[in-house]
């Protein structure tokens, strides 16, 4: 397979012609006349570079942008102190000017010439990174053939998104030491691009014409300045009463809008991203970039198909709601969640894999979350699957949505020790959305004219309106407002009232 060197990728990915180079002739660590010094020269001359990494800035989708790649013909693209240098001082650069940062890392890891010395690189460079990202700076990675060893480890494993090459080698240890040192060789298909991507540890697995518009889109979100964003008119509600019962019937059809649907039909720049980072993936809980009119945010939805055919709620899954909230905190853009799920995961493995224990933390980040967050009921909301992901400085609920500590059919069995009395369960939990608005759970109610099934796409866009006026208006109010009207609204609920 051809693969483009680093010039070739960075001219795939940037605006033509507006690439420009911040590199300076890099010093020499090999002492003259040694043999170190012959590699290096031998290099230069066959690769066209003069070290590993080069590093410039350029536009992408006319928006300017840091980037540093590794050329892998140089000394299989390895890190010495020359190379961790040039790309140091890249990153301190594009942190000062406060511009995205795109990494194209293809390497085999640490200059073995240069010893110890050249290993402990590798923690720079990551602190580098680090600083950039709590500016709150996008870093994005682009795994490229083959990378492994301490640069995979350190600032190819750091990117608030990352995508990989296909069939690109990326693992930890390349597979001809790992033969080397064990003497027999490694498992096939374990340090390929596509298995990681499988396993939740790649947002992606693409050419690197596809990962320019991956790029664009992602940053169309990650790099917004939000002062266009206006909160506008107020969405009307036109409600007509429903019976629990009968709100939980619908939100259960087969053919209601989902999560994905509401991307599909209501958002723009969407950038699925995939998995906790790592190495766990959950299906039935989505996370992604996206824009709804003229708000960027990150969306964390629960997919009630894909949890009811295969994949409940798990431990996993509530790891990756944790990313979601991670990147919203740092990067300081809006965070939407969305429930819609019949219920946890409820399996020995999950119990094992300290379920209770994730919803609480989800809960707890949540809370104390530094950003704005909104929450949308959009389906089914049943039990600490729902409720992990509820806490948030505004509450939006669909007409036929519903919030209760176990579906209806689990409450009645508890009581009853029959599922036949669910319908008069719903009735008394006061679970429909009209009743947890008046109780101080939701915030607003979207309709449904008559049913979400049968107007998925004026449902969605009208939902999608409803959260971009929410989320607007959050974010003209102050950090410190916003965060003390979420800590009284938990604190207060239910206070002073009476159940009947």
């Amino acid at each position: 397979m051809s693969r483009p060197d680093a010039r070739t990728l960075i001219e795939t990915i940037l605006d033509r012609g507006s690439w420009k180079s911040w590199d300076a002739p890099p010093a020499d660590p090999a002492q003259p006349g040694s043999s170190y010094a012959d590699e290096l020269a031998a290099a230069r001359a066959k690769s066209g570079y003069d070290e590993a990494v080069i590093t410039g800035e350029g536009l992408l989708g006319g928006r300017r942008v840091a980037i540093a790649a590794c050329e892998f013909s140089f000394m299989a693209g390895s890190i010495g102190l020359a190379a961790a240098e040039r790309l140091t001082a890249a990153i301190e650069r594009a942190t000062r000017e406060r511009l995205p940062l795109l990494a194209a890392p293809a390497s085999g890891g640490t200059r073995m010439q240069e010893g110890a010395l050249a290993f402990v690189q590798m923690v720079k460079v990551a602190a580098a990174i680090q600083a950039h990202r709590a500016e709150g700076l996008p870093y994005l990675v682009y795994l490229r053939h083959p990378t492994t060893g301490g640069v995979f480890a350190s600032w190819g494993s750091l990117g608030h998104v990352t995508l990989a090459e296909p069939g690109a080698l990326i693992g930890f240890l390349g597979p001809r030491v790992f033969e080397s040192l064990h003497g027999y060789p490694f498992p096939e298909g374990v340090q390929v691009a596509e298995n990681l991507h499988r396993k939740g540890l790649l947002d992606a697995v693409v050419p690197a014409e596809e990962a320019r518009e991956i790029a664009i889109k992602a940053l169309g979100v990650l790099a917004d300045d939000r002062s266009g964003v206006v909160a506008g008119e107020p969405p009307e509600e036109d409600l007509r009463p429903v019976e629990p019962w009968e709100a939980i019937t619908r939100s259960r059809r087969d053919d209601r809008p989902g999560v994905r649907a509401l991307l599909k039909l209501a958002a723009t720049d969407v950038t699925p991203l995939s998995g906790s980072g790592e190495g766990e993936n959950e299906p039935g809980l989505l996370l992604a970039l996206a824009r709804f009119g003229t708000v960027p945010a990150v969306v964390l939805g629960q997919d009630r198909r894909v949890q009811r055919a295969n994949s409940p709620l798990g431990p996993a899954g509530l790891r990756v709601a944790r990313r979601g909230m991670r990147l919203a905190a740092e990067l300081g853009l809006p965070l939407i969640t969305v429930i819609d799920t019949a219920g946890a995961d409820l399996s020995k493995a999950a119990e094992e894999g300290g379920l209770a224990a994730k919803i609480a933390r989800c809960l707890a980040e949540l809370v104390m979350l530094d950003a704005p967050t909104v929450c949308l009921l959009l389906g089914e909301g049943a039990g600490g699957a729902a409720l992990a992901l509820l806490p948030a400085d505004r509450v939006l609920c669909a007409q036929h949505a519903w919030l209760s500590p176990l579906p209806p059919e689990g409450a009645s069995a508890i009581l009853y020790r029959s599922v036949d009395f669910a319908p008069e369960i719903a009735q008394a939990q006061r679970i429909r959305a009209t009743d947890l608005r008046q109780d101080g759970i939701v915030d607003r109610v979207v309709p449904e004219l008559p049913d979400a099934a049968y107007e998925p796409r004026q449902f969605c866009e009208r939902v999608g309106r409803a959260l971009e006026y929410e989320t607007a208006r959050l974010l003209e109010a102050s950090p410190a407002d916003r965060f003390a009207a979420r800590q009284a609204r938990f604190r207060n609920l239910g206070v002073g009232g009476a159940l009947g």
